[in-house]
């Protein structure tokens, strides 16, 4: 038994994995070293030691939830526990936070740092996969399938937005549109929520400036951030600045790049060069093919992803996957259109290779989960008649 389960393991899927995030391991230290000594005055591998130990951390909960059976996480005891510890959490932040990066985001515990949004995104896709699975008899009820959850989704962007974390809801929102058009409703019921959608904005922004947070909300700093990227260079010194040395990174490298730990722009002159625009240095220092393999690492790991969940005969599984592989791909474009000037800058990390802790550990669990549901997926192939077979989303 033990033998059938570890052979149907997706291993070009983990190896992928494994390599994307040791590119990143490298690409921390080469881009975090000057920033650390300059302007942390800590040791110039402080946050590669920080990264690594996250990785490990990250790799044991990826082994955990790949052998635990993923249809677990469908009970209902388990479904409210996360729920109220992700509730509880950003309520946290709210009155005990740290401040980063013009955002209340962090929890900090001693040495450790948390951020409650990472685990807000992986709870909220297992219950919307746990929820509509559940509710197929009834998917086109909106008021007995879509509405409840989809109003303690929008409760929880409520705090997230006072935090703020703009990039965060974009995120949510749109892991939610993908699971929901993936459920099961109608083209009816699609255009039904959409509008309730837009009306729940509405009123997110009606509460923020009846309790007086709409100036703290959309204060000139962070809005300059949605500015900035359209014409960076009228204020080269302002706030055009970080997007303008991103291009500069960029256009440096070229094809072959400058080498590794050669790039100049990390050296003070990027901020965020090892979180929010670690692509910058990477087309510096390993050019056009650094960054064509690590955007075929990811595009590979998120195709994958929806390719499990196409396979996957368990609803609440393809739910589950489409989720995940959603979350991923979503994060990697906003990302990458900051850093090239296509979007706004929201201080969205680059799965698996930008300096972060709590997203790396989230996202390795994230794909620990995964892995089961290929594995579960690929047994059911290879041994169909020792798994009971279920019927699929209609949509999926």
């Amino acid at each position: 038994m033990l033998k059938k389960i570890i052979r149907c393991y997706d291993y070009k899927f983990i190896a992928a994995l494994v390599v994307l995030c040791l590119i990143g391991l490298v690409m921390v230290y080469s881009a975090s070293m000057v920033t650390a000594i300059s302007r942390y005055g800590v040791a110039g591998d402080y946050f590669y030691q920080k990264q690594k130990l996250a990785l490990i951390a990250g790799f044991f909960f990826f082994c955990v939830t790949a052998f635990i059976p993923y249809k677990i996480y469908q009970d209902k005891k388990i479904l409210k526990i996360l729920l109220v510890a992700v509730i509880a959490l950003l309520a946290l932040v709210l009155v005990f936070g740290h401040t980063a990066g013009n955002a209340t985001s962090w929890l900090v515990l001693g040495p450790i740092r948390i951020q409650p949004l990472e685990l807000t995104k992986l709870t909220i896709i297992v219950y919307l996969a746990a929820v509509f699975t559940n509710k197929q008899e009834y998917i086109n009820d909106l008021k007995r399938s879509i509405i409840p959850p989809i109003v303690i989704v929008l409760f929880i962007c409520f705090l997230i937005a006072m935090q703020p974390d703009y990039g965060g809801i974009l995120l949510i929102l749109g892991i939610v549109a993908a699971i929901v058009l993936c459920s099961g409703i109608s083209r009816k019921s699609m255009i039904k929520i959409a509008l309730l959608g837009v009306i729940g904005v509405i009123v997110m922004l009606f509460v923020l400036l009846v309790t007086g947070h709409i100036d703290t909300v959309f204060s000139p700093v962070r809005l300059a951030r949605f500015t900035g990227f359209l014409h960076p260079f009228r204020d080269q010194q302002g706030d055009g600045y970080q997007l303008v040395n991103s291009y500069l990174s960029i256009g440096t490298g070229g094809l072959q790049g400058q080498g590794l730990g050669q790039g100049i722009q990390k050296a003070g002159y990027l901020p965020e060069s090892h979180t929010d625009f670690i692509m910058a240095v990477i087309a510096e220092e390993l050019g056009f093919w650094g960054v064509l393999l690590v955007l075929g690492l990811l595009f590979f790991i998120i195709l994958q992803g929806l390719k499990i969940a196409r396979r996957c005969n368990d609803p609440f599984g393809a739910l589950l996957a489409i989720g995940i592989s959603v979350m991923i791909g979503i994060q990697a474009f906003v990302n990458l259109g900051a850093v090239t000037g296509i979007l706004p800058i929201t201080g969205v990390t680059l799965p698996f290779v930008s300096f972060g802790g709590s997203s790396l550990t989230l996202l390795m669990l994230a794909m620990g989960v995964l892995t089961n549901i290929s594995m579960f997926t690929n047994y059911e192939k290879k041994y169909r008649n020792q798994v009971p077979k279920q019927n699929k989303l209609k949509s999926i």
